[in-house]
C-alpha cells in the first residue's frame, strides 16, 4: 500500500481501477485529456478507467469503465489481476483528489478497436479530446505527459508482470 502523505488536504478520495487496454499486437489505448475548468494544467495522454462504486471488484469496474469510456465489452474474466497499486493526488476542476489506484491489464483479441464513447459523462465528454493505439515504445520514448505519470518508466515493468507498488505522487 502506497503511503499518503500526513496532513494532505484533499476534496475528494477514492478507489479507482485504471486499465491497460492491449489491442492484438500489444498497442495500449490512451485517451487525450484535458481539464476544461483549469486549462492552465495543460494536456496529457491517460489510461481508460475510474473510481470503483460500492460492491463493485476490480473485474467489474474495469468492465463497467472500459464500456463506458470506450464502447469496448469485455468479459470480466479476460481482467487480469491488478498488480500495480498507487495513490496519487491531483487537482481536477478546482477539486483536489486523493485517488487509491489499482492497475490491471486486458489483452483484446482484436487489432486497433473502433472507441467510441457513448457511454462517457458529461465531464469525460468535455475532458476527452481523443484516443490513440500507442506502440509500448512509443510511450516509453515519448516527452508527452502521462496519468500516472511515471507510465513510461513503468509500463513494460507492469506488462513484464513485475507488482509494483509505486511511491506516492504529487501529479499537480
Amino acid at each position: 500500500m502506497t503511503a499518503v502523505p500526513d496532513g494532505l488536504v484533499v476534496d475528494r478520495e477514492r478507489t479507482s481501477v485504471r486499465v491497460v487496454l492491449l489491442d492484438a499486437v500489444g498497442r495500449v489505448l490512451l485517451f487525450r485529456t484535458v481539464d476544461p475548468e483549469m486549462p492552465e494544467t495543460g494536456q496529457w495522454w491517460e489510461l481508460p478507467g475510474g473510481g470503483m462504486e460500492a460492491g463493485e471488484s476490480v473485474a467489474q469496474t474495469a468492465v463497467r469503465e472500459v464500456a463506458e469510456e470506450t464502447g469496448l465489452v469485455l468479459a470480466p474474466d479476460t481482467v487480469g489481476a491488478p498488480t500495480w497499486f498507487r495513490a496519487a493526488t491531483y487537482c481536477r476542476r478546482h477539486r483536489r483528489v486523493l485517488q487509491h489506484e489499482m492497475v490491471v491489464a486486458v489483452r483484446l483479441g482484436e487489432e486497433t478497436p473502433a472507441v467510441v464513447g457513448g457511454g462517457r459523462t458529461a465531464d469525460e465528454r468535455e475532458e476527452y479530446l481523443g484516443h490513440r493505439w500507442w506502440e509500448v515504445t512509443e510511450v516509453t520514448t515519448s516527452t508527452e505527459r502521462f496519468f500516472p505519470g511515471r507510465l513510461a518508466e513503468l509500463l513494460p515493468r507492469f506488462l513484464a508482470d513485475e507488482r509494483i507498488d509505486e511511491p506516492f505522487e504529487h501529479w499537480n
